[in-house]
């Protein structure tokens, strides 16, 4: 593929149920992960990573689970914005004290 057909191609996006049911193919129909992504018109890597993901789910392979991943994401925006409020904070106490030394 060039360099100008790579750079224009947009990432598509796949529902949880394609994902699914595309793990469920390459689970129960001994084909491999390429033959299954071949058929389906997708990549074998990204077929690859669901796959392993569904392995991490099912307790087969080491990892973050996607509940992990989930509340992970969510701990880290939580601590981005505490992290922001307590620096706000800290201005405005530093603020009030100058003023009241004035």
């Amino acid at each position: 593929m060039g360099e100008e057909q790579q750079a224009r191609r947009t990432r598509r996006k796949f529902s949880d149920e394609f994902k699914r049911d595309a793990v469920e193919i390459v689970r129960s129909s001994g084909k491999s992960i390429a033959e299954v992504a071949r058929e389906l018109g997708i990549y074998d890597s990204s077929l690859g990573s669901w796959v392993r993901q569904d392995q991490v789910n099912r307790g087969e392979r080491e990892g973050l689970s996607t509940d992990d991943k989930g509340r992970l994401r969510e701990l880290e925006r939580e601590n981005a914005r505490l992290r922001m409020e307590r620096e706000l904070l800290k201005r405005a106490v530093a603020f009030w004290v100058r003023e009241s030394n004035e």
